[in-house]
């Protein structure tokens, strides 16, 4: 199944089932069927098993024509599927980016990678979905993409081992982990971060996909599940990016089990894989100057800008477009440093 978070015409933020194209508000399809749904997807997964019970009855009345959907998706604003997530958690799974940025900063690979996944928190209350991105002028400084795929935690657990991590997933999603290069460079020399070059946005959707929907796609390890899904990032309508989610090198079940070590995981919580390779220009850069180097001629670094468009899209799960938008405020961070 599908699940969006919309705004009706009241302009409240409601859970939604996509079917067939259409939308559907969980909460008057449940009351109009059979019982109480929440009518937000915070609420919704909080209330699982249960409430995807009611979600299948609701699917099933549609189809048959006894639940109208409200509206075609096209016909209303889809919102990040969860817009305020508990947390936000983005890890660091994908040996092949690692890799390749590495080498393209002159420095060798991280031996720590492979022995434990990492992660990090950024800012859940800055999270979006599909539309326009309104970003600040320091933003602007060699803003990036980050093609991903994340997951939604669908029930509390701590200690949570491999073994059982995947029964723990609601729902997998697209991630874009927006990234301003300048300003996470600069704070990252004093090892902590990142912070400021990563707090402004991050973006997931269009919506949430259950694990049924993926099942012909599902590779069992003896590590937990991946997926063959292939993931590809457009610029300004042009292909600039492949790569596949099964390549992801840790597990989301072994990142589970690291990220709910001593700590509770609750339902609602995201989860990024971290960026597939040649899914950002950070990497992608670096590898075109290095062979434009060795031919003796001059690259110019790729980054987006104000009225760009960036659409990321994962086999299964649709794809996500937004465009960059520079507001009208002129203060800069960049421009207050203290010279010392």
């Amino acid at each position: 199944m599908k699940f969006v978070t919309f705004l009706n015409m009241e302009n409240e933020k409601r859970a939604g089932i996509v079917i067939d194209g259409k939308v559907v508000d969980l909460a008057l399809a449940g009351r109009e069927l059979c019982c109480d749904l929440p009518s937000t997807m915070i609420g919704f997964i909080k209330d699982l098993p249960e409430s995807l019970e009611v979600a299948r009855k609701i699917e099933d009345a549609v189809r048959s024509e006894r639940v109208q959907p409200v509206k075609d998706q096209r016909d209303i604003k889809i919102l990040a599927p969860i817009p305020n997530p508990p947390s936000c958690r983005d890890a660091y799974a994908f040996r092949q980016h690692v890799q390749t940025a590495r080498r393209n900063r002159g420095v060798d690979m991280i031996p720590e990678f492979d022995q434990f996944p990492i992660f990090y928190f950024t800012n859940h209350n800055a999270v979006f979905g599909q539309g326009d991105i309104l970003v600040e002028d320091d933003h602007l400084q060699r803003l990036d993409f980050e093609l991903e795929v994340a997951i939604v935690i669908g029930k509390k657990g701590r200690n949570i081992p491999a073994s059982k991590a995947d029964e723990y997933i609601f729902a997998y999603t697209i991630m874009n982990d927006l990234s301003a290069r300048q300003l996470q460079m600069e704070e990252m020399k004093l090892n902590l971060g990142p912070a400021k070059g990563k707090d402004f946005a991050t973006v997931i959707g269009p919506w949430l996909v259950t694990p049924d929907e993926l099942e012909a796609h599902r590779l069992s390890t003896p590590h937990g599940h991946k997926y063959d899904l292939v993931m590809k990032a457009f610029h300004n309508n042009e292909q600039i990016s492949e790569g596949n989610v099964k390549d992801m090198n840790w597990t989301f079940a072994e990142i589970i089990e690291r990220a709910s070590y001593g700590v509770d995981l609750y339902p609602g919580d995201v989860i990024g894989s971290g960026t597939v390779g040649t899914g950002c220009y950070l990497e992608l850069n670096g590898t075109h100057a290095l062979q434009a180097k060795e031919k003796g001629e001059n690259f110019e670094p790729v980054w987006l800008k104000n009225g760009d468009t960036i659409t990321l899209e994962i086999e299964g799960l649709g794809k996500l477009s937004n465009r960059i938008v520079r507001t009208e405020n002129e203060y800069s961070i960049l421009a207050k440093k203290k010279n010392v």
